[in-house]
């Protein structure tokens, strides 16, 4: 789910005064104060960062790659600055699992604001239409089975759909009104757990790759004819990560300086790279076997240990993940090989974070 906020939720840079000379120490922000860059290393495995409100999914993954001092980096889906919660964040070879976390159910906790519609479907957009009309309790879990299943959704015009090339958001800002298709996406479960007053009422939803939680908002209040918005929104499972698995920035942030003074490692906070992979079955070879799939040669699978099922699993070796493959005609097909030389997950992250 992707909720893609108007530029003026975003964050900007202090812009250059271009009355200023190039040297002029006030166009230079704040570089005298900056601290040396710090070698780029191996890092692999996961972050669930527990994304606070008001940070954006890009900025988030730029603060955890630099605590890490991190090769690479990147997220299993968008978080946006309005939202909290679980902010998976691959570092170093996880970012070959990342498909698997995006592909994964998500479960949302959510707010509606009825009374008015907004342009963004969230409270940091303009109000387009509004109503005096409240909705009951009854009349609200009378209307979640129509968005229960396999449904059609219009997704919001703020959102990160193509239309001809250019982002729906990026049309929407320059005032543009595009008319999006409907997609199909799959609504698990969606429950109304608390109506704290007339004005507001608390959702939990889990849905499957592309639902816009925002979306489904705008379309209660409708067809309830008293309109409505999200006002908060958490993430509390992103595929196999759950909330046991987040940390909290503040935490990463304090274990980073713990480390730095030699009282912790940032291993703690890491999760495995095969954490992404809870639902592909495992199959261990022998190091002769895994010499050649490090290779990217196939394996023949013989004798009355071989598997008899085919399709997709992770291959570990001495306990340690090697590679992706496939199964087929008798023999073990190599699509992603990890090296994971460098900083791993270590035991025990959830005692010492």
């Amino acid at each position: 789910m992707a909720v893609t906020m108007p530029n003026s939720a975003i964050p900007l840079a202090p812009q250059e005064n271009p009355a200023r000379g190039n040297n002029d120490p006030r166009n230079q922000g704040s570089s005298n104060q900056r601290q040396p860059k710090r070698d780029k290393r191996d890092v692999h495995g996961w972050v669930v960062l527990d994304k606070p409100i008001g940070l954006t999914s890009t900025q988030a993954v730029a603060i955890v790659k630099r605590l890490f001092s991190a090769k690479r980096a990147g997220h299993a889906g968008t978080l946006d600055p309005l939202a909290s919660g679980g902010l998976p964040i691959a570092l170093g070879e996880a970012t070959k699992t990342v498909p698997f976390v995006m592909d994964g159910r998500k479960r949302y906790r959510f707010t509606v604001a009825w009374g008015e519609e907004r342009d963004t479907d969230d409270t940091e957009g303009r109000v387009t239409q509004t109503s005096d009309l409240r909705p009951s309790a009854e009349a609200i879990r009378a209307l979640l089975p129509q968005f229960t299943g396999l449904i059609e959704q219009i997704p919001p015009q703020y959102s990160a759909i193509k239309i001809a090339g250019e982002r729906a958001y990026d049309l929407a800002r320059d005032g543009e009104t595009v008319a999006l298709q409907p997609r199909p996406v799959e609504i698990h479960e969606l429950t109304l757990v608390d109506q704290p007053d007339s004005m507001h009422s608390v959702f939990e939803a889990e849905c499957g790759k592309g639902t816009y939680v925002r979306a489904l908002a705008r379309d209660l209040g409708r067809i309830l004819g008293c309109f409505g918005h999200i006002s908060a929104l958490r993430r509390t499972v992103v595929g196999p990560f759950g909330e046991p698995d987040m940390i909290s920035l503040e935490r990463l942030e304090a274990l980073c300086d713990r480390a730095a003074s030699g009282e912790g490692s940032l291993a703690d906070a890491l999760l495995p790279v095969e954490t992404a992979l809870d639902d592909i079955p495992a199959l261990a070879v022998t190091r002769a076997d895994a010499a050649r799939l490090h290779r990217g040669q196939a394996v023949l699978l013989r004798g009355r240990d071989a598997p008899n099922s085919s399709g997709t699993v992770y291959v570990t070796v001495a306990g340690r993940l090697l590679a992706l493959a496939e199964i087929g005609n008798g023999e073990l097909i190599p699509r992603r090989v990890f090296n994971l030389t460098g900083m791993t997950a270590s035991h025990g992250r959830n005692e010492k974070v």
